[in-house]
C-alpha cells in the first residue's frame, strides 16, 4: 500500500507564507492577486493554500491583520502617546512618510492600495471600515482637544479628521508613484500648517 502525503508540506511556515502573501497583495492589490500568483509567491500548491488558509478572501483577511500589527499600528500608538491631536497627526504623517517609502517592502499602505482595484464589495467594505475606524479615532482625539480648549470651539472635528485622512491616503498614493521620504515629510509639514 502506498501512502501519499497530502496537504501542506511538513516544512510549511505559516508566518513566512503570510509575509509572502502580504507582499503579493500589497504590490498588486486584492483583485489582481490571483490564486496561482499566491501559490507561486508562497511556494505551495493550490490545495495546500486552501488547506492552510481557506480561500483567497480568508487569506487576505489574515494578511490585513498581520499588516496592521506590523505596519499600521503607528497611527494608534501616536494617538495614544502624543499630548495633542495636532502632535499625534503630525507624528502619524511623518511616520507614514517613513513607512510608505521603506524599501524593505512595497510602497504605500496596503489597506489603501489593495482596495483600489477590487470588484469585491465585501473586500472594499472591510477595508473601508478599517479606514473609517481610523478617521473616527482622529475625530475623537480632535473633539477631546476641543473640549479641553486646545483647539478652538468652532473647529469642525469631522472635517479636520477627514483632512488628515485625505493627506495620509494621498501620501500613500504618492509613494506608489515614486515620492521619496523627504518629499512626503515635506507634505506632512505643509499639511500641519492648515491645523487650527
Amino acid at each position: 500500500m502506498v501512502t501519499g502525503q497530502r496537504g501542506r508540506p511538513r516544512s510549511f511556515d505559516r508566518d513566512a507564507a503570510l509575509d509572502k502573501a502580504m507582499t503579493a497583495f500589497w504590490e498588486r492589490g486584492y483583485e489582481a492577486t490571483s490564486i496561482s500568483g499566491l501559490t507561486t509567491s508562497i511556494g505551495i500548491s493550490a490545495p495546500s493554500l486552501y488547506a492552510a488558509f481557506g480561500d483567497k478572501r480568508k487569506l487576505f483577511d489574515e494578511v490585513v491583520v498581520v499588516y496592521g500589527s506590523r505596519y499600521g499600528d503607528f497611527a494608534g500608538v501616536a494617538l495614544a502617546e502624543e499630548p495633542t491631536a495636532r502632535a499625534a497627526v503630525g507624528r502619524i504623517l511623518r511616520e507614514a512618510a517613513e513607512v510608505y517609502t521603506d524599501p524593505a517592502h512595497p510602497p504605500g499602505c496596503m489597506v489603501i492600495s489593495a482596495a483600489i482595484n477590487t470588484t469585491s464589495e465585501e473586500v472594499a467594505q472591510a477595508l473601508r471600515e478599517r479606514r473609517n475606524t481610523n478617521l473616527e479615532l482622529f475625530e475623537s482625539r480632535i473633539r477631546a482637544d476641543i473640549a479641553t480648549g486646545e483647539l478652538p470651539a468652532d473647529t469642525d472635528a469631522r472635517a479636520l479628521a477627514r483632512y488628515a485622512g485625505a493627506v495620509l491616503q494621498g501620501m500613500s498614493q504618492q509613494s506608489r508613484d515614486g515620492a521619496t521620504r523627504e518629499e512626503l515629510e515635506a507634505v506632512a509639514e505643509r499639511a500641519l500648517l492648515a491645523w487650527p
